[in-house]
């Protein structure tokens, strides 16, 4: 793993203690599960009952938090940080959801998946080709990507953070149709490509993509 990646990860760990340190437990919960439920139906894609899910680089408060009828593999390399040190995240109240703490990169299943949601983790991730390769490899044919991107909005600063830590929680710098020719390039059909937040460095997008071959 690149020093850059693990300077990240620490950087992690701390802004989340930090952002929680004030949000009642329940409360927070409350919010983030309406989160979840609005972006699912944002993005147009139906969950079925009996599909098999993956919340790829989960956080403390993943989108595992709001299906509590479906069958979740949840990963992150940080969760046993998190069950330390954060009060909000505990492994028992979801017995629906498998837990692996480790990263992206050297998670393995021995099954695939009808959904993936991989959302606010793809600009953290140490080697961005093998995540995509993998995370398009335990999609179903058919199935359903759905990655969210912080996507630079000029080239001139992609440039100089790329040079410079300027944005230290997010390793990697590409703009929306780089990050969308990653799925492309590797069988997905680029279903939806949905402008979530806009500001001045970087717009957030949630991209729908289904696996076609």
């Amino acid at each position: 793993m690149s020093l850059r990646w693990k300077i990240a990860q620490a950087a992690e760990i701390r802004w989340w203690k930090s952002y929680l340190k004030n949000k009642p437990v329940s409360a927070y919960l409350s919010w983030k599960r309406t989160y979840w439920e609005t972006l699912v139906a944002k993005s147009g894609i139906a969950l079925q009952a009996t599909d098999h899910i993956l919340d790829a680089g989960c956080g403390p408060a993943g989108i595992f938090i709001a299906l509590p009828d479906h069958k979740v593999d949840a990963v992150d390399p940080l969760l046993e940080a998190y069950e330390k040190d954060i009060d909000h995240f505990s492994e028992k109240k979801y017995p629906n959801t498998r837990f692996f703490p480790q990263s992206l990169e050297s998670f393995e299943s021995d099954k695939s998946y009808d959904k993936i949601f991989c959302l606010n983790v793809i600009n953290h991730v140490a080697d961005l080709d093998l995540c995509f390769d993998k995370l398009v490899r335990m999609t179903k044919k058919d199935g359903y990507l759905i990655v969210s991107i912080d996507a630079h909005n000029h080239s001139i600063f992609r440039k100089i953070f790329s040079w410079i830590p300027g944005d230290i929680l997010h390793p990697h710098q590409y703009n929306l149709e780089e990050y969308q020719e990653m799925l492309t390039q590797r069988g997905c059909q680029l279903e939806q490509s949905l402008l979530y937040k806009e500001e001045f460095f970087f717009n957030y997008y949630i991209l729908v993509a289904r696996k076609t071959s």
